[in-house]
């Protein structure tokens, strides 16, 4: 299974009002087997960004724990064009541009989108394509 990271669960790691046993887990994981994480491109600047409105020294937490685990065999996925047709599909369900992105990844390689973003997971269910990791982990978490 290929987890899809969402930058929800990532930035809970940095901001102690945000944290949450769950988020801890994916680190884990993701720490020991970054070959079963996938992220759109769109992650790292998501990241980024709401580290630097919320993260008092946003840089160097981007610096020293992003930028690591986006280099250490996590995939990082670029936008395709069939990629963009599967994430227009999801926008008219009503998931937000970069959910629809997320989501699309996660369709397109067979695995599942982890994020904290419940109302975007409530309009995936009956697609199977979602966890939302503020209620409980995916029933298959190693």
């Amino acid at each position: 299974m290929i987890w899809v990271l969402d930058a929800s669960v990532a930035v809970r790691w940095f901001l102690s009002d945000e944290s949450h046993p769950h988020a801890d887990s994916v680190l884990a994981q993701l720490v020991a087997r970054p070959g079963r994480f996938a992220v759109p491109e769109l992650f790292a600047y998501e990241v980024f960004a709401v580290l630097q409105r919320l993260h008092p020294d946003a840089l160097a937490v981007f610096r020293q724990a992003i930028l690591p685990l986006l280099h250490n065999g996590l995939l990082r996925h670029p936008m395709t064009e069939s990629l963009a047709v599967m994430a227009d599909a999801f926008v008219k369900i009503g998931l937000t541009g970069y959910d629809a992105c997320y989501a699309a990844l996660a369709k397109d390689l067979k695995g599942c989108w982890l994020t904290f973003d419940a109302k975007a997971h409530r309009r995936l269910d009956q697609f199977h394509l979602s966890c939302d990791l503020s209620e409980r982990l995916p029933p298959d978490w190693d």
